[in-house]
């Protein structure tokens, strides 16, 4: 008997990979799938037998709870989400993907590995995925003809999964002529190089596919010289610092400070790598937390990422002099983030 199902994608700009498998799961039924991108029930939608949301975004807590008001029986997964439940505890071994929801999407997504060999106390991967594992082959992940040779990896920890599946993957990219991105990172901090040579040997890529870029990430002050370390191997490697975007976590050290997230910042600027400050919890905080730092005030660690990822360091505008009123500069391009978030 068929029935109306809805799927809800509360946040992020690429296809939600659980909301994909939900797709097909229930097509596969003979079910109707209606997508939406918004937590309000519109006018005119049916009674559902099933109703889903996924968020991957702190940020998105109020999209969330409007969406619960709306739909009090969904069933909401993502780490966005605050529940534990997967889609794996819906759909089984299940291992379809639909894309047609997402019609203007022409990249291919998936994971090779699942998992983390690390304890992050800000990540909830571990916890959830247990330790890292292969997943699927190059072959397995890519849509086939007509669809680009454009891979988006969604590996939290590619380099964690065994050595010879590590490298049979990179061999079927280069192989395969595909071009790569690395959407969730690449540990820096345990780059060897040999994983720097073989980074630099395949077609690396930005979100967009049109940019040579290597997202990494930078969380913490302590771990400089692994950073740095990391970052001169790849660049002997022959991937330049100016390819590298990095994730940098601010607002999760309850030390932090102003000079400590500028130590961080200024030393990323000065080898022209791209920072993207990330806020942990409340990005209305003020920095330094529980004290003041009159040469930049009392600013908000949201103003220094709006700052930061909109690149107006790049353009002569310094920190201290930036406000919201910067925003309405006519020289000031507003831009999506990674997440599909205004910054």
């Amino acid at each position: 008997m068929s029935a109306d199902v809805r799927l809800t994608q509360l946040d992020g700009k690429l296809p939600n990979l659980a909301l994909m498998r939900l797709s097909a799961f229930h097509k596969a039924q003979g079910h109707r799938v209606h997508f939406y991108r918004t937590p309000y029930r519109q006018l005119g939608e049916p009674d559902y037998a099933a109703v889903y949301g996924s968020a991957v975004f702190a940020f998105s807590a109020e999209r969330v709870e409007r969406f619960r008001r709306e739909f009090p029986e969904a069933i909401i997964g993502g780490t966005g989400s605050g529940d534990p439940i997967t889609v794996e505890a819906i759909v089984g071994d299940f291992a379809g993907l639909d894309y047609e929801p997402w019609a203007d999407f022409t990249a291919s997504l998936g994971f090779t590995q699942r998992g983390c060999r690390f304890a992050c106390g800000f990540c909830v991967v571990p916890g959830k995925e247990g330790k890292p594992k292969s997943a699927a082959t190059i072959a397995d992940i890519w849509r086939g003809e007509p669809y680009p040779r454009h891979l988006h990896l969604l590996d939290n920890d590619f380099f964690g999964q065994p050595k010879a599946e590590w490298k049979a993957r990179l061999a079927e990219v280069r192989d395969g002529a595909f071009k790569v991105c690395f959407n969730q990172g690449i540990n820096v901090r345990v780059i060897t190089d040999e994983i720097a040579a073989e980074l630099a040997s395949v077609d690396y890529r930005d979100d967009s596919f049109k940019t040579r870029r290597i997202y990494t990430a930078w969380d913490s002050l302590g771990d400089e010289a692994l950073f740095m370390r990391g970052v001169d191997r790849l660049e002997r490697a022959g991937v330049n610092p100016s390819n590298l975007m990095v994730y940098m976590l601010v607002g999760y050290d309850p030390a932090e400070t102003w000079a400590t997230i500028f130590r961080r910042f200024d030393g990323m600027v000065a080898r022209r790598i791209r920072p993207y400050p990330m806020v942990y919890g409340d990005r209305t905080r003020t920095v330094p937390i529980g004290g003041h730092n009159g040469a930049i005030g009392a600013k908000r660690l949201m103003d220094f990422q709006r700052w930061a990822n909109t690149g107006l360091y790049r353009r002569g505008v310094a920190f201290s002099d930036y406000n919201n009123s910067t925003r309405h500069d006519p020289l000031f391009k507003q831009q999506d983030d990674l997440f599909g978030e205004a910054a």
